[in-house]
């Protein structure tokens, strides 16, 4: 029997920091005085009862979590937090539906991005603010996750990344612990950099607190519903588009290169192509729209640049209605929703890592036939790359399209058209935010769904955040023999 102490009691310390969190929006709307300040104390209360309860009735005198535990402890978080960060909503003035407000609390906490709520440029501050922490707080949730706990329950070839974080002679501190309070502080010190930056660009103190939250956790929660298109300013719009493409850098790396080490960054292979295929991806969207659309090269530049970088990351910023740009922009973006940014950073995705992979497997079969004696491995950063990784790879590969393909059936059998359906069942997985099409589109959202259509999503959210296997697993007979 698997024993639930611990598991209950480490949910319960992370209820606390939610009701904790709570109480940030509840003092906003209490200075703006708006009403739903009640709403956020009574939540907070709540959500504080029932996570002290858990942490004091099992609390353990031992913090070690066995595997089998640590899958439980991780799924379960991923599903406790939304429930209770969904109360605010409901009770609010906008009234939201349990389901509605699951949904916006789920796209929240995996920075997926989504949202059912439309007037955003009259909801009341202190939901703004809410919506923007719960992204914050996700994208530190996922890099913490991403660098101690995927390579320990050995997730879709995260295990490529233990040796990395803990294992070499000049790791960068020697404890896990120590490693998640550093990226902690770099996240701090990279949201008040974004936040400082957007306020001295022409932003409110307040959008600018809500933008940079998002924009560090690459999850696209905007004050405004025409999103960043709101402002229409270059300068912000170059301003985020940094941010996030230092968000989806290896937060490991990017400590090295604050302690005076950019070699290692520079020299990272999942690094190297990061920036090469955003490079690409906007030269080419760029010639296309100068070519087709008639852009100005600055426009063309300014529009691809953005859009093209917060699809890629998972951000889901617009800045423009791109499905107007025609059926090339928009191919080319449910393309590379599903790419992402780089392995233990806060961006979505499959991950650049990967493909690189996949692709060093593939030569290393091709070189196999061609040669058939002689002998071939497939490297990663000039290092062989274990047999197990490329399992896990590969694997991790198979089931990301078998469920996208059931999602996207599910979505379908529930009345969407195939292009929402599709592009809906993407965008969970991918954790992007706005998918292609007039319905859930950039210009759009996602409230006209059905709630079972919105149910749906957020289990792909889920899935996709926790990287398929940390959760299928729990469904496997197997699992709860062992």
């Amino acid at each position: 029997m698997v024993d639930f102490r611990p598991i209950l009691f480490v949910n319960g310390l992370l209820l606390l920091m939610i009701g904790g969190a709570m109480l940030v929006p509840a003092a906003v709307d209490l200075i703006f005085g708006n009403p739903d300040s009640i709403v956020f104390f009574a939540s907070a209360l709540l959500t504080l009862f029932v996570g002290g309860n858990l942490a004091i009735a099992y609390r353990l005198s031992s913090d070690h979590l066995t595997l089998k535990q640590a899958f439980i402890m991780t799924t379960l978080a991923w599903i406790l937090i939304p429930a209770f960060g969904a109360l605010p909503f409901v009770f609010s003035e906008l009234s939201l539906s349990y389901t509605d407000a699951f949904f916006e609390a789920m796209s929240g906490i995996t920075t997926t991005g989504s949202t059912v709520i439309s007037g955003l440029d009259s909801a009341p501050p202190g939901l703004l603010l809410w919506r923007s922490i719960l992204q914050w707080l996700g994208g530190i949730g996922i890099v913490v996750m991403a660098v101690s706990v995927l390579p320990m329950l050995q997730v879709g070839g995260m295990q490529l990344f233990k040796i990395e974080a803990y294992g070499t002679p000049d790791k960068i501190l020697p404890r896990a612990a120590q490693i998640a309070g550093a990226i902690t502080t770099l996240y701090l010190l990279l949201t008040l950099a974004c936040m400082i930056a957007l306020w001295s660009a022409g932003m409110t103190a307040f959008d600018a607190v809500a933008h940079a939250m998002t924009t560090i956790a690459t999850g696209g929660y905007s004050t405004h519903d025409a999103s960043i298109g709101f402002f229409n300013d270059p300068r912000i719009e170059t301003i985020i588009t940094i941010f996030m493409v230092l968000a989806s850098l290896p937060f490991i790396l990017l400590l090295y290169t604050l302690r005076g080490r950019p070699n290692i960054m520079l020299r990272d292979q999942q690094v190297q192509f990061f920036l090469a295929l955003v490079l690409f991806l906007i030269i080419a969207t760029s010639a296309w729209l100068i070519s087709f659309k008639d852009f100005t090269p600055l426009d063309a530049l300014r529009g691809a640049s953005f859009n093209v970088v917060s699809i890629l990351t998972g951000t889901g910023y617009a800045s423009t209605n791109y499905n107007a740009w025609g059926a090339f922009s928009t191919t080319l973006f449910f393309s590379v929703m599903f790419i992402g940014g780089c392995a233990g950073s806060t961006s979505c995705g499959i991950k650049v890592f990967r493909f690189q992979v996949l692709f060093a497997a593939m030569g290393q079969v091709l070189n196999q036939i061609l040669r058939p004696n002689g002998v071939f491995l497939a490297r990663y950063n000039g290092k062989p790359i274990p047999e197990s990784v490329i399992t896990s790879v590969l694997s991790f590969f198979v089931f990301f399209v078998l469920v996208f393909m059931l999602l996207a059936m599910a979505l379908a059998a529930t009345g969407l058209d195939a292009e929402t359906a599709l592009s809906g069942a993407g965008t969970a997985l991918a954790n992007v935010g706005p998918g292609v099409g007039d319905t859930i589109g950039p210009a759009g959202n996602f409230q006209s769904l059905p709630d079972m259509a919105k149910w749906l999503l957020s289990i792909g959210m889920l899935l996709g955040r926790l990287e398929l296997f940390t959760i299928l697993l729990l469904f496997t007979p197997r699992f709860w023999r062992a």
